[in-house]
Parts: C-alpha cells; sequence; structure tokens
C-alpha cells in the first residue's frame, strides 16, 4: 500500500513552500518522500521533482498553439492529464514501491478542487493503485483577519472536502508571518456564539438565519478544524506530518519491534 497528500488550496497560500519544508524535514530524518508536480505554470523548484505534469504537456504550447490563456491553458493540460491517467500517469506510478510515500503539490486554481471532476477521478485512480491518500486544504493565515474571511476559507476547504471525498486536514500556513497570534488562535478554537455575534456585526439584517447556518456548520458541528504551521520550527511541521499520517494510516503495517532481554541479567535479578 502506497501514501499520497494532495496539496491543494488558493494561489499563493504556501504549498509549494511546504512541500520545499517538508523534503527537507524528511531527508533530516532518513525518512523517503516523492514530490510530484501538478502545477503547469510552476517552473522553479526547491525538491527533486519525481514527477512533472509538464512532461506530458507544455502549457507554452497549449497557450500558442490553442491561443489559450493561463487558466485556460491550465484547464486544458489538467484535462488532458485525465485522459492520460491510464498511460502516463500509471506507468510513472509503476516506480514506486507499495510503501512509497508521495505528496502531489497541486495548481491554486480553485475550481479545480471546488467542482471540476478532475482531481476527484485523478484521487479514484490513486485508490485504484492501492494508494491511502489525505486532501491537505491550505489556507493563509494572512487572510484571516475577521470572522466574514474565516467563514469564507472554511467553506471553500468545505466545499473541496465533499467534493474530493476524502480524508482532510486543514492547514492554516505562515504563522511566522502573524504578528498578533491572539487574532488568530480566536479561530484556531472558535466560540460559536462570539463568531456568531461578530458576524451579525459585519453582515446586514437579513442575513442573520445565514449567518446561524454558517456558524453552526462550521464551528458546532466540527465540520472544520484548522491546524496552524510555522514552517521555521520542526516541531510544528512534525504535528502536522503525524496529523496527515493519522489519516492515511501511515505506518500501522509496520512490524512491532521486540527488544530481546540478556537471560544473563535475567538470572541476576
Amino acid at each position: 500500500m502506497g501514501y499520497a497528500q494532495l496539496v491543494i488550496g488558493p494561489a499563493g497560500s504556501g504549498k509549494s513552500t511546504y512541500c520545499s519544508s517538508l523534503y527537507q524535514h524528511c531527508e533530516t530524518l532518513e525518512r523517503s518522500i516523492h514530490i510530484v508536480n501538478l502545477d503547469p505554470a510552476a517552473e522553479n523548484f526547491n525538491y527533486p521533482v519525481a514527477m512533472d505534469i509538464r512532461e506530458l504537456i507544455s502549457l507554452d504550447d497549449v497557450m500558442e498553439e490553442l491561443g489559450f490563456g493561463p487558466n485556460g491553458g491550465l484547464s486544458y493540460r489538467m484535462e488532458h492529464l485525465e485522459e492520460n491517467l491510464d498511460e502516463w500517469l500509471a506507468e510513472e506510478l509503476d516506480n514506486y514501491l507499495d510503501d512509497d510515500y508521495l505528496v502531489f503539490d497541486c495548481p491554486g486554481q480553485i475550481e479545480l478542487f471546488s467542482h471540476v471532476a478532475m482531481l476527484r477521478n485523478f484521487v479514484e485512480h490513486l485508490n485504484r493503485k492501492n494508494f491511502n491518500v489525505c486532501g491537505v486544504y491550505w489556507l493563509d493565515s494572512q487572510f484571516i483577519t475577521d470572522v466574514t474571511k474565516f467563514v469564507s476559507g472554511c467553506m471553500a476547504s468545505l466545499s473541496a472536502m465533499v467534493q474530493l471525498e476524502l480524508p482532510h486536514v486543514n492547514i492554516l500556513s505562515k504563522m511566522d508571518l502573524v504578528t498578533n497570534k491572539r487574532d488568530v488562535e480566536n479561530y484556531l478554537d472558535p466560540e460559536p456564539r462570539f463568531l456568531l455575534s461578530e458576524l451579525n456585526e459585519w453582515m446586514a439584517p437579513w442575513f442573520k438565519k445565514l449567518n446561524k447556518s454558517s456558524i453552526e456548520e462550521v464551528v458546532e458541528y466540527s465540520m472544520v478544524s484548522l491546524i496552524p504551521l510555522d514552517l521555521r520550527k520542526e516541531s510544528s511541521i512534525q504535528y502536522a506530518l503525524a496529523q496527515i499520517g493519522n489519516c492515511i494510516q501511515y505506518g500501522e503495517d509496520a512490524d512491532v519491534k521486540i527488544r530481546d532481554f540478556d537471560a544473563d541479567n535475567d538470572d541476576d535479578a
């Protein structure tokens, strides 16, 4: 059985930086991990690329030959990847062993994981290849400045959860850039009545019923929770990695190590 992270979230939320830091962290621990680039517009990498979608089709060629813009070219390339799941991707995955750990660095176009079926079909293909997959959704901590943006970000994450139907971990990124940690802490363990009161102050009176339903779904039903991540701290990376590992059951099939006691010591006792 293989293991995989599907790193998703809005553009600029820190996905590629996380992949780079995760690779360095695992390299220090002498733990094998493989980073896969699924972003056809990416150019520079701070980690070794195990698989690269750009080998399948060039974004520049698509834009030049078909006259597409950047977003149209990206959509075309992702559709082309979907058409080649049983060929290019299957052939690439055959290069990895059953217990290998892959991290897929995805593009930041939100439609790919909110309502377009491509990534869902991609996940189903990984499942057929016997991979346990976890969706890792990224939300920029700089974005969480008030309750309206918090609810908006949680709804976007919830949309991805529903669309992909995966075990899901939500990461609050760029915590090292937060100047006032208390502003963010209010949203890590939120109080529903406080959020609802604050939301009602921001919104027009006729949105009160919608506000109440939104807060109930996000907070009271615990549909979305956020893990703060500071890439400067190894302990923070390790904690996030452990939470993801729990979702994909990483290491649960490992043999239990039993220590053999020295018979002489037993006799002395």
